[in-house]
Parts: C-alpha cells; sequence; structure tokens
C-alpha cells in the first residue's frame, strides 16, 4: 500500500482528491499547507506528494525547496491553478517532479502519480525487471534465467534509460547529453552505433525492443 499525502488549502479539494486517491486503494494523509505538510512526513511515511502552490504560511514552491535542499528526492505532483509556462518553470525549478494544471483530469492524475512512483521504484532500488528480464544497475549487467550479460557502461546506461520510460521518445541529442555528457565531443552517431549492439546483442529476446521513430529518435517497447 503506497502512502500519497495531499497538500492544499482548499478543503474540498483535499477531500475530492482524498476520494480519487482511495478509490485507487492508496493511503491518503491531507495537509492545508507547506508547514502541516512537514509535520505530517515527521509521523508518517510518504511515497509521494500531489502538492497545490499558492497556500498560506508555506507554499508550494517552498515546500518542494525545503524538501531537496534537504536532499529528500520524494516524488511531488505540483497541481496548480497557474498556467503560464513561467508558473510551471519555477515549479521545476523549485523541485516538482511532475507538474499539472487545476481544473485536473482525475484518470491523467492517476496515471502520472503511477509513472512517478514506478520512477522512484526503480531509482532507489536500482533495478528494472521485464518479464523474465532484470536490468541490474550496481552490476551493470541484464540477466534473463542463467543468461546474463555484463554489457559495457554505455550500452548499459543506454538501455536502462530507455527501459526506464518505455513507450517514451528520446532524440539521439538528449541520449547524448545523458549519457556522454553536454560536453562530449563525440557525434550523436555514436548513439546509433551503441542501439545496434544493443539490438544485436538481445535480438533473440522478446521481452523488448528498441525502436527508431523516424525523424525523431528511439524509444523501448515493452513486449513482457
Amino acid at each position: 500500500m503506497r502512502n500519497i499525502l495531499v497538500v492544499d488549502d482548499d478543503r474540498n479539494t483535499r477531500l475530492l482528491m482524498q476520494a480519487v486517491l482511495e478509490a485507487q486503494h492508496y493511503t491518503v494523509f491531507l495537509a492545508g499547507d507547506g508547514e502541516e505538510a512537514l509535520q505530517v512526513m515527521d509521523r508518517e511515511h510518504i511515497d509521494l506528494v500531489v502538492l497545490d502552490v499558492m497556500m498560506p504560511r508555506m507554499d508550494g514552491y517552498e515546500f518542494a525547496r525545503t524538501l531537496r535542499s534537504n536532499q529528500n528526492d520524494l516524488p511531488i505532483l505540483m497541481v496548480s491553478a497557474r498556467q503560464l509556462p513561467a508558473d510551471r518553470k519555477q515549479g521545476f525549478l523549485s523541485g516538482t517532479d511532475d507538474y499539472m494544471t487545476k481544473p485536473v483530469d482525475e484518470e491523467e492524475m492517476l496515471l502520472r502519480i503511477q509513472a512517478l512512483l514506478r520512477r522512484a521504484k526503480i531509482a532507489n532500488e536500482r533495478k528494472i525487471t521485464v518479464g523474465q528480464v532484470e536490468l541490474d544497475y550496481d552490476a551493470m549487467s541484464v540477466k534473463r534465467g542463467e543468461e546474463v550479460h555484463l554489457l559495457p557502461q554505455k550500452e548499459f546506461l543506454l538501455l536502462y534509460k530507455l527501459l526506464s520510460y518505455p513507450e517514451k521518445i528520446f532524440t539521439r541529442i538528449e541520449l547524448m547529453d545523458e549519457i556522454w555528457g553536454a560536453s562530449s565531443d563525440t557525434g550523436w552517431e555514436t548513439v546509433t552505433v551503441h542501439v545496434g549492439r544493443l539490438r544485436k546483442r538481445f535480438e533473440s529476446w522478446s521481452e523488448f525492443e528498441i525502436v527508431s521513430v523516424r525523424g525523431l529518435g528511439y524509444k523501448a517497447v515493452k513486449k513482457a
């Protein structure tokens, strides 16, 4: 059971979100502002925060900055009536992981929460499981049954990145910056070379596939 903290100064909004989340079998805690939220977190284990922006005493931006300044990587979904790009930018700069504008589409919110919790699990455990396949970040290994592949670092990081966000399209430039570093002198063509090596290495495996998206880049597709 995952514990979600809803932080919003509007009581009706808190209760509505509580009902939506509890219908999906989450355990929900409520707080009316950032200060109250910190008090709840002192007493309870929280897996994710759904956070309003405009609140008395401590607003959402300050709450997010407080967590991040204390090296707390708790996933934060910021929900705000503020819709300008500058507001979203301020939210991400303060440390939120995702941003939605009100009125919130409940189904979309649940999907975003699921995605944030999944990414947090991957980050904490440093492992990805796809069917019978397990990627172990610490060992740089890909295992299926008794078959184990110890990959070169760049190949492993590329596969791990793609499988961490299945169906998400990454451009070659994004993958270069993420894995080789923005200051690298290596051309983006090296991404194509590494993808080719991964495809060759795992061509007989049915659990996943790296797909080329014409004119855009690559994405991982889970088949298990």
